[in-house]
């Protein structure tokens, strides 16, 4: 486990963490405030399989592991679903852009998207950083 926290001491790593925790959270949030536009119906819309199942699922995970990062706590174990939220979300609501639209719609479209992707990358390889609750929990573990 000291493994999965293990974490950088770069005090810049902040920055990443209140990007894809703060939108993660509320993005998850909306799921369940707006679930025609943005949970249920929206997955059902796109032609997900068992929206009624998956809209609060991945609205809970994005809430969940958006608040872990936030906390930097378990950041590399909470970056895990929130790149694989961003890889499926990608797939399924870019493609027809890309096929219908071009490449350069389809990057505009994907602005979002990809930060949340990059930035999820970035906390899963450095960690959550000086200022984590990770560091603090794996500075006391001897090696």
């Amino acid at each position: 486990m000291k493994h999965v926290m293990k974490t950088d001491q770069s005090p810049t790593t902040i920055i990443i963490r209140l990007m894809v925790g703060v939108v993660f959270l509320s993005e998850g949030v909306q799921k369940f405030l707006f679930a025609e536009e943005l949970g249920v119906g929206r997955f059902a819309k796109i032609g997900l399989p068992s929206p009624e199942f998956l809209g609060p699922f991945v609205g809970s995970c994005e809430m969940i592991c958006g608040a872990l990062v936030l906390l930097g706590l378990l950041t590399r174990l909470a970056a895990v679903p929130l790149i694989c939220i961003m890889l499926v979300a990608m797939a399924t609501t870019k493609a027809d852009i890309l096929a219908g639209d071009g490449f350069w719609a389809m990057m505009h479209a994907s602005r979002t998207d990809w930060a949340m992707l990059l930035g999820s990358l970035f906390l899963l390889i450095r960690g959550g950083g000086r200022w984590s609750i990770d560091r603090k929990i794996n500075s006391r573990w001897k090696y």
